[in-house]
């Protein structure tokens, strides 16, 4: 390219190269986002699927909530726990389904949330926003643990994304999307109620919603909502279980300085979140770069205020109102995970832009941001094979839960010579037996119907049950809590499982203990 001048003649502006990332970001958008979702999605299928052999956390607690079919738990509304079920099934009774279904999660949040980039910045800035997703932590490690936060994530999104084609463009089909979508929403989580209170106290309050309210159409969206948590909603008036603490406490929210920190508290984790996303934004965003340095420009046409205002007030309000609760619950967490959150930070800060973004560092910012993908996953990997070894730490997920589940059904089937039915024990020893056992047995967890209540002791006195612990102790002695509840328990030698990945660590030892069913009446003899 060359510029006139009129007194030095012509001279020739020094070409700009552009990396392969920033070509496909302006020739193909839409392929771009597809590979770095998919890529993102596959890598932490692969992680568990590959490396661990047990699942992470609560995983255990959601397949035995799952497996009964509930409408309602003390766990919360059921949505997550019918998924996670149907998936484990689907898979051939392996956790593998689990682990597919939250990167599915995940891909369908980074869709809708592309999708409404796309009608609000177009195709090359909605992409923009999901490479800034990849360096949120929100959408890594945790999706490893499917539950209802996960599930959250896809739900809220798009929730968002009907919401505002809904009041854009008045289609009836939106509002239907935007009552299903909340309408499941709660139905996976309590925290579904406040992006509803949100979306209603932006639709009476924006001149555009409120015009839309004069049609039938928002009012059918709230009753589908309605709806479709019927069930759960009458389930929790024979449970006499009300989802919310006393609105009395409300004003006392912050008469202490303790829950005022407690509040700057979340906000600094979920900013600390944002973590990758930051370190993008300084290398591409053209820190200490100049003004004048040159750099490709992706412009965009302006974008209308009301589109502005739909993406800030909930990529603000949200977190905003989710931390308040949280606090009033005295949580340590925000209300209804990270990830539902944060599913507008991206897009919010590509809008902040402004309608031309430079993008600086080209190579360097590709390098971040692939480091920012492939990154945490191997960090987990090499966490995983190199803690064992050289700090003999005893990793959750290096539990053997397919020997484990084998061995007690085994035992249980050699004494009693019926099926397993029952696993009374913790999440991460009960629950995994209850998970790896071939019989699908109910997991009564710590022998508490209260944690339990699908589980009576009469039940286990009638089929008979599998009792695990974990071993903290020379002597194997079940804990004090289960002993009471069953005192006649005669505890076994304390059985010795190898990891799959040993290092310097111990056996892992569990201690357990078998209930015999009780002895069938004889057959009444026929006449």
């Amino acid at each position: 390219m060359a510029v006139l001048s009129p007194t030095t003649g012509p001279q020739r502006v020094p070409m700009l190269h552009v990396s392969l990332i920033v070509e496909a970001l302006r020739a193909r958008p839409v392929l771009m986002f597809w590979i770095a979702t998919l890529a993102q999605a596959a890598l932490w299928t692969l992680v568990p699927v590959l490396f661990y052999a047990a699942p992470p956390g609560d995983v255990p607690l959601t397949l035995a909530v799952g497996r009964e079919w509930l409408l309602g738990s003390p766990y919360g509304p059921p949505l997550a726990y019918w998924l996670a079920e149907v998936a484990f099934r689907v898979a051939g009774g392996s956790v593998i389904g689990l682990y597919v279904l939250a990167q599915l999660c995940v891909i369908a949040t980074f869709w809708a949330v592309f999708a409404l980039g796309r009608a609000i910045v177009g195709a090359a800035h909605a992409a923009m926003a999901i490479l800034l997703m990849t360096g949120m932590a929100a959408f890594t490690v945790p999706t490893l643990e499917f539950g209802p936060n996960v599930l959250a994530m896809p739900l809220t999104a798009l929730a968002l994304l009907y919401g505002y084609r809904a009041l854009d463009e008045g289609r009836r089909n939106d509002w239907l999307g935007v009552g299903l979508a909340l309408g499941f929403l709660v139905l996976t989580t309590y925290a579904g109620l406040l992006l509803l209170a949100l979306f209603a106290l932006f639709v009476a309050a924006s001149p555009r919603g409120r015009a839309r309210l004069a049609t039938p159409d928002p009012w059918g969206a709230l009753l589908i909502a309605a709806i479709v948590n019927l069930p759960h909603l009458v389930w929790l008036l024979r449970a006499g279980d009300v989802p919310l603490p006393a609105l009395a406490t409300l004003a006392q929210l912050f008469v202490s300085e303790q829950r005022l920190w407690a509040w700057l508290t979340l906000v600094l984790w979920l900013l600390f979140s944002h973590a990758g996303m930051i370190v993008l934004l300084v290398v591409a965003g053209g820190l200490l770069a100049g003004p004048r340095a040159p750099a490709p420009v992706f412009e965009r046409q302006p974008v209308e205020p009301f589109a502005k205002g739909y993406v800030y007030y909930f990529a603000l309000a949200l977190p905003f109102l989710a931390t308040l609760v949280a606090v009033l619950f005295n949580r340590a967490t925000p209300v209804g995970g990270a990830g539902p959150l944060v599913v507008l930070s991206g897009l919010a800060v590509i809008l902040a832009s402004g309608d031309a973004i430079r993008l600086h560092r080209q190579r360097i910012g590709g390098l971040v941001w692939l480091a920012l993908l492939v990154g945490p996953p191997a960090m987990i990997v090499g966490a995983t094979l190199s803690l064992p070894w050289t700090a003999a730490v005893e990793l959750e997920v290096s539990k053997p839960a397919a020997d484990m589940g084998e061995f007690f059904t085994d035992t249980f089937r050699r004494r009693t010579g019926r099926p397993l039915a029952i696993v009374v024990g913790d999440v991460r020893t009960g629950g995994l037996v209850a998970m790896a056992s071939s019989d699908r047995p109910k997991l009564y967890l710590d022998a508490d119907p209260q944690r339990a209540p699908w589980m009576r002791d009469r039940e286990v006195g009638e089929k008979g049950a599998i009792v695990v612990w974990p071993v903290t102790d020379a002597l194997g002695a079940p804990p004090a809590a289960v002993k009471a509840r069953f005192p006649d328990l005669v505890a076994e030698v304390p059985r010795a499982f190898a990891r799959d990945v040993q290092g310097r660590t111990g056996l892992l030892r569990v201690g357990w203990a078998v209930i015999r069913p009780a002895a069938e009446p004889p057959a009444t003899p026929a006449r």
